[in-house]
């Protein structure tokens, strides 16, 4: 083994699982649900270096940016998981939030054998989505030293997008080339360097919290309820209507009607009820208010 990647924590053993193999049904689950209660503890003490990346995501998308998350394996597949979230959660342009990973889509149901080993390819793939200055790329490498993921951290400064890199190693290969660097340390796995069991809980964790900080802080939730959800089916329309009753007071039926004058906007629908105008002057309102419900209502109530 490569002297480096033998001293990372992710391909460290675990002392407390050294007879694993030997363990009862019941044993095992313990001893793997004992050690997925570390990541949230581990998760907590990066806070301020995920804060930051909120920070470069929001300032990107007033830029007219984008968030790009860049990969290899599980680390690009989790990058994938959770921009393809987005639109359906909080209607968004698909090309807004990307998950980006070695060796392409086929890569993510079908592993693509040394595509994570070249820099270069990490570079193409974000010249080919004409990455620019606006942008954020977040690198993400479980160990901290993927070829891949140094390429497109790399490429990405060249240009002057913004960039952190997200490992799970403490002093990582990718910190240096990014901006800002999270470093969520959660120890050694249950079965040595398998990173889809921790550290992959740790990166889920994360990107979930940067991409909901990120969308929250520009409206697209309004007390703690989805209301840029994209009506798309027989259920987000249910969960629409809801929305605006909770929001509103309004009855369903009043909700499911003033839901359809709003074109299935739900933020539209919302103020056209909370302030008793029609659907150009809500959007109007919306506008000033930068998609913010609260501050558009509060335009009207001053």
């Amino acid at each position: 083994m490569d002297q480096k990647l033998k001293l990372l924590t992710t391909e460290s053993r675990n002392d407390r699982t050294m007879h694993i193999d030997t363990a009862e049904t019941m044993e095992i689950l313990r001893l793997m649900n004992e050690e997925d209660q570390k990541v949230a503890i581990a998760v907590q003490q990066v806070l301020p270096e995920v804060e930051t990346a909120v920070k470069f995501a929001c300032e990107s998308l007033k830029k007219g940016g984008r968030i790009i998350y860049i990969g290899a394996g599980t680390s690009g597949r989790l990058g994938v998981l959770d921009a393809v979230e987005c639109p359906p959660t909080f209607s968004t342009d698909p090309d807004l939030v990307q998950g980006i990973m070695a060796g392409g889509e086929k890569a993510f149901i079908k592993a693509v054998e040394g595509a994570e080993d070249n820099q270069e390819l990490g570079a193409r793939d974000l010249q080919d989505i004409c990455l620019t200055a606006n942008d954020t790329v977040i690198g993400i490498a479980a160990s901290g030293r993927t070829p891949y993921v140094i390429g497109a951290l790399c490429y990405a400064r060249s240009v002057g997008a913004k960039t952190i890199a997200l490992s799970c190693n403490k002093q990582s290969l990718i910190s240096g080339y990014a901006d800002k660097c999270i470093e969520v340390e959660v120890g050694p796995e249950v079965l040595t360097g398998s990173t889809r069991l921790k550290a992959a809980t740790a990166q889920k964790m994360i990107l979930n919290m940067i991409s909901t900080a990120t969308m929250i802080q520009n409206g697209k939730a309004y007390e703690n309820l989805m209301v840029d959800v994209h009506v798309s089916n027989f259920k987000l329309k249910e969960r629409a209507i809801r929305i605006i009753c909770k929001t509103t007071g309004a009855s369903y039926e009043s909700a499911k009607e003033m839901l359809a004058k709003a074109q299935n906007e739900v933020k539209t629908a919302i103020v056209m009820l909370k302030t008793n105008q029609d659907y150009t002057q809500a959007k109007v309102l919306l506008n000033k208010a930068e998609g913010n419900v609260r501050k558009a209502t509060a335009i009207v109530e001053s």
